[in-house]
C-alpha cells in the first residue's frame, strides 16, 4: 500500500504559494457552510509514521481554517480517568458535533498497532481489534459522519534522514525522543503490521489515504485538497437516505409473544417484603463495598412500561449503595447537543469509573422502543441498533463492567390503576403526563418492540431480566435479588 507514497512526491515553492490562497479561501467557504448546515460531523485521523509530518499537518490546518470550528485532540498514554473506562471511551468524548471539524491525532488504529508491534498481542487479537475498528467506523458513517483517514508514510531512509534533521536544529531537537528512535529500530515490523491494518479497514464509507511526508509543500497541498473535496461534495450532494436491505420484523404467527407468558399474579406479603429487603439490601452495600469491586464498575439499565415501577425499585437499590458512588442517569428526549451527536454518545459519556455503580432510568435501548414506535427514525436506524448496543455493551463487559438490565412488566388494567392513582394523588401528579396516556394507545405496538429487543439484545454477557411487577413488593425484591447475583458472579471470576 506504500509503493506510491515513496516516490519522491515533492510540490516547488512558488507553486504552493500560488495555489495556498485559492484553497485556504475555498476552505474557510467550506467550513462555513458545513457550519451553517450542521448536517453532519467531519472526522479527520491522523496517523502515520514518526517525523512524517502529522504534528505539522495539524498545525497547517488549524492554520488554514477557522480553529474555533475545530476540535484538535491529540491522544497519549491513557489518564488515570480513561483507564477506569473503556478504551473507546476517550474517542468518543472527542467526537464533534454535526456542523464542526474534529481531529485526532493518534486514534482507535494507535494502541492495537503498538501493542502487536510490541509483541503484546498476537495476529488473532489484532484482527479483533480490527473488526472492533470496522464495526465503529461503520455505526459512525450510519450516523452521518465524513470520516478521512489519512496514514503519513516515509521509507525507511527517509525517516532516518528526517530524524537527524529535526535532532540538528535547536528549534526542532525537542520534537525527537529516544521512542522515535526506538520505533526507528522496529521500522519493517511496524511497516508489516501498519499495512495489514489499513488494507483491513479501508473501507468505501471510510477510506485510507496514504500520503507521502517528506515534502512539507506536498503533504500540505494533498490533505487540504482531499478535505476540500469530499467536504464540497457532501454539502452540494446530500447522501440519500439508506434503504433496509434485510427483510422486515415481522410478527409471530401464533401470536405468542414473550411478555404475554409471565406470570404478573405474582405476590410476597408485605411483613416478608420488609425482611427480603432488609436482607438483600445489606447484603448489595457489602459487595459494593468489597476489595474486587474497586477494579470493576456496574451498569444498570431500568426499563419498563410506564408507571412500570421503575423510580420506586430504583429508589430500594441507591438506598443501599454509597451516593458517591453511585450516580442515576435519567434519559429523556435528547438535547440540542445530543441530537449533534452520534445516537450512543450521550451514553458513552455517562459510563462510570471503576468502583462505581451508574444506573440509567431509561437507556439507549430508547432506540429500539420508543423512537421505532414513535417513528422519531427510520427502520434502518433501530434495525442496525440491535448490533450497536450488543456492541456497546460486549465493549463494557470486556472493561470488567458488570451490565445487569431489567424491564418491568405489568399488565394494561394494572398500568390504568397506576395512571388513576397518580393523578389523584398530589405528589404523584408530576409522575403523569400526556405522553403517558399516549403511549398506552400503542400498547401492542411497544409490547411487539420489547420482545424483538429482548430476543435480539439478551446475549450471554449482558442478559435481560425479565420482572413481574404487577406486585411492587415482589418486583423490588427480585431486582435486588438478581444484581446482588449478577456482581457476585462478577466478582467471582
Amino acid at each position: 500500500m506504500f509503493e506510491s507514497a515513496e516516490l519522491g512526491h515533492s510540490i516547488s515553492k512558488k507553486s504552493f504559494d500560488k495555489k495556498v490562497p485559492i484553497l485556504r479561501a475555498n476552505l474557510l467557504d467550506t467550513q462555513y457552510d458545513l457550519s451553517q448546515a450542521a448536517n453532519f460531523p467531519v472526522i479527520i485521523l491522523i496517523g502515520g509514521v514518526d517525523g512524517a509530518g502529522k504534528s505539522e499537518t495539524v498545525s497547517v490546518l488549524n492554520e488554514w481554517m477557522n480553529p474555533r470550528h475545530i476540535y484538535t485532540h491529540a491522544f497519549g498514554e491513557l489518564s488515570d480517568e480513561e483507564r477506569d473506562r473503556p478504551p473507546n471511551w476517550r474517542f468518543w468524548r472527542a467526537l464533534p458535533p454535526k456542523g464542526k471539524i474534529g481531529i485526532l491525532y493518534g486514534s482507535w488504529y494507535s494502541a492495537p498497532i503498538l501493542r502487536r508491534v510490541y509483541g503484546k498481542t498476537n495476529n488473532d487479537r489484532l484482527d479483533q481489534s480490527i473488526e472492533k475498528i470496522v464495526r465503529l467506523e461503520r455505526m459512525l458513517t450510519d450516523e452521518g459522519a465524513l470520516i478521512f483517514k489519512f496514514w503519513f508514510h516515509l521509507s525507511k531512509d527517509q525517516q532516518k534522514q528526517r530524524l537527524k534533521a529535526l535532532e540538528k536544529s535547536e528549534k526542532t531537537r525537542w520534537r525527537v525522543t529516544p521512542t522515535d528512535w526506538e520505533r526507528f529500530e522496529l521500522y519493517d515490523k511496524f511497516r508489516k503490521i501498519s499495512e495489514h491494518t489499513l488494507r483491513q479497514t479501508s473501507m468505501a464509507a471510510s477510506p485510507w489515504v496514504v500520503v507521502e511526508g517528506a515534502d512539507h509543500y506536498y503533504r500540505s497541498l494533498t490533505v487540504g485538497n482531499i478535505i476540500l473535496e469530499a467536504i464540497r461534495k457532501r454539502l452540494d450532494k446530500p447522501q440519500r437516505q439508506r434503504r433496509v436491505e434485510a427483510p422486515p420484523i415481522v410478527p409471530s404467527i401464533d401470536n405468542l409473544k414473550l411478555l404475554r407468558t409471565l406470570n404478573l399474579r405474582q405476590k410476597i406479603t408485605k411483613s416478608k417484603y420488609e425482611s427480603e429487603l432488609e436482607k438483600y439490601q445489606g447484603k448489595l452495600k457489602l459487595l459494593a463495598r468489597h476489595d474486587k469491586f474497586k477494579k470493576m464498575s456496574s451498569i444498570v439499565v431500568f426499563e419498563g412500561v410506564d408507571a412500570g415501577g421503575k423510580g420506586g425499585a430504583i429508589r430500594r437499590v441507591t438506598a443501599a449503595l454509597d451516593a458517591r458512588y453511585c450516580h442515576i442517569i435519567p434519559i429523556a428526549a435528547p438535547s440540542d447537543e445530543e441530537r449533534a451527536q452520534p445516537y450512543l454518545w450521550r451514553f458513552w459519556r455517562q459510563l462510570p469509573r471503576r468502583g462505581r455503580v451508574a444506573i440509567f432510568d431509561r437507556s439507549w435501548y430508547g432506540r429500539v422502543l420508543v423512537e421505532r414506535v414513535e417513528g422519531y427514525c427510520t427502520p434502518a436506524d433501530w434495525m442496525r441498533a440491535y448490533t450497536e448496543i450488543n456492541d456497546f455493551e460486549a465493549e463494557l463487559v470486556e472493561h470488567r463492567s458488570i451490565v445487569v438490565k431489567f424491564w418491568l412488566a405489568i399488565d394494561k388494567d394494572e398500568q390504568l390503576k397506576r395512571f388513576k392513582e397518580r393523578e389523584k394523588t398530589r405528589f404523584k401528579r408530576f409522575k403523569i403526563t400526556p405522553d403517558d396516556w399516549r403511549n398506552r394507545k400503542k400498547w401492542d405496538e411497544y409490547e411487539s418492540a420489547v420482545c424483538d429487543m429482548v430476543d435480539r439484545t439478551s446475549t450471554e454477557i449482558a442478559p435481560w431480566t425479565l420482572v413481574e411487577a404487577n406486585d411492587k413488593y415482589y418486583a423490588r425484591v427480585k431486582i435486588l435479588k438478581t444484581l446482588c447475583r449478577e456482581i457476585e458472579a462478577g466478582l467471582d471470576k
